[in-house]
């Protein structure tokens, strides 16, 4: 991986490719210029929804295939097309949901704290689909980020239809803290908790669905495992595909950059899975190398070895 440039390079967006201020900078910018001109590709890869990815693409003049919602859904920018989305279903949603209040709802009360509460994001076909079609939250969800086209839903409603994610919030604990209560209740083969923000946010996707399976998919060319029964896939040509998924290419072609625990997968799995300087202790664990942080054009430094 030194000495041949890499063909793809896959990157998380915030805490990774973006600043504090959720900017590209310009250093980092004309390192992707130069790697796209010499033919390589490059795909996002972030928790974020399709409609949050068009701010960042926009500051890198690109139009490429993104990896969205920690995988679960792939969003073609250059047709405006979400091409695959990986959906809990309802039952799901509302199993999954009972199991996280049990497991939180008593100690949250000793520690005299509010319970948990939800909300779900939809896939729709569009990143310019209504955002209060694609984004519903119980009536006390405290949002993480800014937000004023949602749908405020009862519990009954916001689990009564698919999405690709469930988020749980309790924005007085860390992140970490609920997924140390959660992670062991919630069957694997039912759901995937993770999180990558440290403020209370978890995110549960359909079994299997990662960064990396979402590459999988944004590169049509998968390589499905099992499929399991609580969720369903959808292509853009109306087909089933199944979950786990991992692409099928050889990894060493490939470099990927993370910061949060829900990058680990494709991170493992590329030739060179680099961390960011700020990335959290189980990112830096497993990573083959820790470059700068986000703020300090990490991204850029690594790329300039071969572009």
């Amino acid at each position: 991986m030194e000495e041949t440039a890499p063909s793809l390079i896959v990157s998380d967006l915030d805490g990774t490719l973006l600043t504090s201020a959720e900017r590209v900078s310009p250093r980092t910018r004309a390192a992707i210029g130069r790697l796209v001109s010499s033919g390589a590709r490059f795909i996002p890869a972030s928790g974020r929804p399709a409609r949050w990815m068009l701010p960042v693409i926009e500051q890198i003049g690109l139009r490429p295939v993104c990896v969205c919602a920690n995988g679960a859904v792939v969003y073609d920018s250059a047709t405006d097309r979400i091409t695959y989305a990986a959906e809990l279903a309802p039952a799901v949603l509302s199993q999954v949901a009972a199991q996280v209040r049990d497991a939180t709802t008593g100690i949250l009360a000793d520690r005299g704290l509010p319970p948990v509460t939800f909300a779900v994001e939809r896939a729709g076909v569009s990143a310019f689909d209504r955002v209060d079609e694609l984004f519903a939250v119980e009536e006390d969800y405290p949002h993480a980020w800014e937000s004023e086209e949602h749908a405020v839903e009862s519990r009954d409603a916001l689990f009564s239809k698919p999405a690709v994610k469930l988020l749980v919030r309790q924005e007085q604990m860390h992140s970490s803290e609920i997924f140390d209560l959660v992670s062991p209740v919630v069957d694997s083969a039912d759901a995937h908790v993770t999180w990558s923000f440290s403020g209370g946010l978890l995110e549960i996707n359909v079994p299997g669905v990662t960064k990396l399976s979402g590459l999988a998919h944004a590169l049509g060319t998968p390589r499905d495992g099992d499929a399991s029964d609580g969720g369903a896939s959808r292509d853009d040509d109306g087909g089933a595909s199944g979950n786990p998924a991992v692409p099928d290419i050889d990894p060493a072609q490939v470099v990927a950059f993370g910061d949060m625990p829900n990058d680990i997968a494709m991170l493992r799995w590329a030739g060179l899975g680099v961390a960011m300087g700020n990335a959290v202790d189980e990112v830096a664990a497993i990573a083959d190398h820790r470059t700068a942080s986000h703020d300090d054009d990490g991204v850029a430094e690594v790329l300039e070895r071969w572009f």
